[in-house]
């Protein structure tokens, strides 16, 4: 039976010093299980109070990476899960604890707005020097303020036929807006021409990492061909936990790189419903056209939030998702090879990316071919730079705290109905892509 030694702070510094400064990712990885093993569990607190105050050579972002592969290694030489259950928490700790904050990518820290050319470098930003009155002016009394807050509701909205082809030079008296029912006055409207913002959450789980790797490059090639240079994309995957892999870049060539070199998932599990909560979350505070594209089966199998939850946090999001169901590809991929995973339900699952992208003013596709993905690229990318961006002032004041459905028609500069006619002049039924709603605000104590 093995008895761990009893460890000191000092004995494990020094084994620490001789040999690991300046090791390569490949050595400090099974060094890590080796001192784990040596000292026992009492040794963790300490080794990753260690580990987070010394300095390493290289980023451990790309390092995180490598861990699902030593704990696949360790797995085997060991032989009991049991055993290496609480080893392998242990081993993705460094991959945290050792980057510097400086380092550690956060969507939250997103351009505010992007602008064409690259990102500028990042400089430490100087304070704002306070501004000094002019003469004969008198500086504002900083104890008295006057504010009115009024609440101003904004949707970018899409319009296209039934053949999902977009319907162009639309005007403002074209939209009618309707909030609870009630008809409400366009005070802003136009085509939204910013750069296109957006996040590709990507499933990569443990359970479909063999097709995945089989096409998510094939699905690189296919996205960032539709993207301009001037867009901005960030990349995160997701499997129990979520993970930033790029932040947000105008180098398109960075995230399919990533994309391309994504290593062995260390789960198994598909929790989409918090990657959607973490990435929206995330994008509260990034300005711009922002949307989200999700690649997913739609299946949750182990998330802390509800599907309730998660719909409730998406109704107050203003991000519209972009949902690209991929249940039928993977079961089509499963048949080709036998597996009985093949008849797996996924009817649940598009339903629920389905009310995803509706609730947001997104779409949702479900291929069953893996040669449909260009073109649903290519219609995210249209859908994206076609949008008209409408504003209103809600008349019932909507400082209530509540859920406010909203609808957006197309109407006749007269009120009427509108007709769409394609070019042989037959009428063509048509469809507006708008969120359905928005989460009011909630007055306060002297509002």
């Amino acid at each position: 039976m093995h008895h761990p030694i009893p460890i000191h702070e000092s004995t494990l510094l020094s084994e620490m010093a001789t040999i690991w400064p300046h090791q390569p990712a490949n050595v400090l990885h099974p060094t890590c299980f080796i001192l784990t093993c040596r000292y026992g569990d009492p040794a963790r607190s300490l080794l990753a109070h260690c580990l987070n105050s010394t300095a390493w050579p290289e980023p451990w972002d790309a390092g995180r990476r490598e861990y699902s592969w030593i704990a696949l290694f360790c797995a085997n030489e060991v032989g009991t899960m049991g055993r290496m259950a609480s080893k392998l928490l242990f081993l993705a700790l460094p991959a945290l604890l050792l980057m510097p904050v400086s380092e550690r990518p956060a969507l939250a820290q997103a351009p505010t707005g992007p602008q064409g050319g690259p990102p500028p470098p990042q400089q430490q930003q100087k304070p704002t020097p306070p501004q000094t009155p002019a003469p004969g002016q008198q500086p504002p009394q900083s104890d008295v303020s006057i504010s009115v807050d009024v609440p101003v509701v904004t949707l970018d909205v899409v319009a296209a036929t039934q053949h999902g082809d977009l319907i162009p030079n639309l005007k403002k008296e074209n939209f009618r807006v309707l909030d609870d029912g009630v008809p409400q006055a366009i005070s802003n409207f136009g085509p939204t021409e910013a750069p296109i913002t957006m996040v590709v959450l990507m499933q990569f789980s443990g359970n479909a990492y063999g097709w995945f790797a089989a096409y998510a490059k094939y699905w690189a090639d296919a996205l960032f061909p539709n993207l301009q240079q001037k867009d901005w994309v960030a990349l995160e995957t997701f499997d129990m936990k979520t993970r930033i892999e790029v932040d947000f870049t105008q180098d398109k060539d960075e995230v399919r790189n990533a994309i391309y070199h994504l290593y062995f998932p260390g789960f198994s599990e598909s929790n989409v419903f918090d990657a959607l909560i973490e990435t929206t979350e995330r994008l509260k505070d990034v300005k711009g056209k922002k949307s989200i594209l999700l690649l997913a089966s739609g299946v949750d199998t182990f998330s802390k939030h509800t599907l309730d939850q998660t719909m409730k946090a998406l109704r107050g999001s203003d991000v519209p998702i972009f949902c690209v169901g991929l249940g039928k590809t993977w079961t089509n991929f499963l048949e080709t090879r036998g597996s009985l995973g093949a008849h797996m339900d996924y009817l649940q699952a598009e339903n629920q990316l389905r009310t995803f992208s509706q609730q947001t003013g997104g779409f949702a596709w479900f291929p069953q071919f893996d040669g449909e993905i260009p073109d649903i690229f290519r219609s995210v990318a249209a859908f994206l730079r076609h949008q008209y961006s409408i504003s209103f002032t809600p008349s019932s004041g909507a400082k209530d705290g509540k859920f406010h459905k909203v609808k957006v028609e197309l109407v006749a500069p007269d009120g009427g109905p509108l007709t769409i006619v394609d070019q042989k002049g037959k009428k063509q039924k048509f469809q507006v892509y708008a969120r359905e709603g928005y989460q009011a605000t909630k007055a306060g104590v002297g509002d």
